[in-house]
């Protein structure tokens, strides 16, 4: 099998994955209360996936954030969640700022 018919295999069944389990949510969302224990287990495993993907996109970068080291990415972490916090929760501005520090930093 050539590598194209592989990478396109691949993005067929991570797909498949993908809008399968979103429409099994869509099916079964009206039974699950947003009080109820299994809707807030899901919360706190969502949350905490993200945060464990974000540490380890910080602690252990790949491609070109490796180039920039810790201190930079932990300082620029710092000052886009003051950010998002200061701009009533806006998610652009502190990733357009993240961007443009991380830049800045690493060609000083």
């Amino acid at each position: 099998m050539a590598s194209s018919q592989i990478i396109i295999l691949a993005i067929i069944a991570t797909s498949l994955a993908t809008f399968i389990s979103r429409f099994m949510g869509a099916l079964t969302s009206e039974k699950v209360s947003v009080k109820s224990r299994v809707f807030q287990w899901f919360n706190c495993i969502a949350y905490s996936t993200l945060a464990a993907l974000l540490g380890r996109m910080i602690i252990f970068p790949a491609g070109v954030l490796d180039e920039s080291n810790l201190v930079t990415r932990v300082f620029v972490l710092v000052i886009c969640i003051s950010v998002f916090i200061f701009s009533k929760k806006n998610l652009v501005i502190p990733t357009i700022l993240s961007a443009i520090l991380l830049s800045f930093f690493n060609t000083i």
